[in-house]
């Protein structure tokens, strides 16, 4: 028997389909589940983790020994040094830097506030409550002292309002209260939310520089409009809106560099019609000044 006659009676051997796109999509579709659930466990495992540490209190712990390790390295705070100090009473910043080395000693169980458990965060956030502070910056000086460093406002007047005075700065930040006998010579700013337009003032008044130097006093009258006061006695009432008033004020300035108006007995320059400027005299001849009730 030839091999052809061999081959020829063997079985034929089924042909094998090719595997369908559908079970391939299938199986690819298993196998992405498969990592995404492994992925989720491993997620879940990490979040446990992470939860029985916090409840164990283990990483604050960690950060209380190191601490303490440093402690007894060197590492503590033994002093500070505070820059830029210049009006704001020291006894405020000394108040709250003592506090936190205080917090400091007690969470390092040493009795001494090691450098990495003082919240320098913590200082700075609290300087910045006080109204004289317009910035701060704390950092560690290694290996045992604090350099606060201040930014100041400074003054630029007084706001009175309800029988109190405060220094303010440009932007009407109070600073401080100031008792009526230490009061320093800074223009006044009277009256409800006088304070908080201090730019507008600041701004109108920079426009008349022959005028600036004599102001006494503003007072804001009814949130709308300023009644300015003069160091020789008189009034100026200026109309509503910034506009406005610089405008009538610009005029006011160039007549009295003209014909001087100021010192010259008169009571109240009446500016809020434009155009026009109504004058009040005194009541008689010789007759001493006497500021006219402020008017809405």
């Amino acid at each position: 028997m030839s091999a052809s006659h061999v081959r020829r009676g063997a079985p034929a051997r089924p042909k094998q389909k090719p595997a369908s796109r559908v079970s391939k999509r299938t199986a690819a579709s298993h196998r992405r589940a498969n990592r995404i659930a492994g992925l989720a466990f491993i997620t879940f495992l990490l979040v446990i983790g992470v939860v029985v540490l916090v409840a164990l209190d283990i990483p604050s712990k960690a950060a209380v020994s190191a601490g303490a390790a440093i402690d007894r390295a060197g590492f503590t705070v033994t002093g500070y040094q505070i820059v830029g100090l210049n009006r704001m009473n020291r006894k405020l910043v000394d108040g709250v830097i003592v506090d936190e080395l205080r917090r400091a000693s007690d969470e390092s169980g040493s009795g001494r506030p090691a450098q990495p458990l003082v919240d320098v965060a913590r200082i700075r956030d609290r300087l910045l409550q006080f109204g004289w502070v317009k910035d701060a910056r704390v950092s560690r000086r290694l290996p045992d002292t604090l350099v606060i460093d201040v930014v100041e406002r400074r003054p630029a007047a007084l706001w009175q309002d309800k029988q109190r005075l405060a220094l303010i700065d440009a932007d009407g930040v109070v600073l401080d209260r100031v008792p009526v006998d230490q009061m320093p010579d800074l223009p006044l700013l009277i009256g409800p939310g006088a304070n908080g337009q201090a730019n507008l003032l600041n701004r109108l008044m920079s426009e008349v520089p022959t005028l600036k130097p004599q102001l006494a006093s503003a007072t804001w009258i009814g949130q709308r409009r300023w009644d300015l006061a003069f160091q020789t006695g008189e009034t100026v009432a200026l109309p509503e809106g910034e506009d406005a008033s610089r405008k009538a004020l610009a005029r006011f300035a160039k007549v009295d560099r003209s014909a001087g108006l100021l010192g010259r007995g008169l009571v109240r320059f009446d500016l809020r019609i434009p155009g026009k400027m109504i004058v009040r005299l005194p009541r008689a001849p010789g007759e001493a000044i006497i500021a006219a009730p402020a008017e809405g």
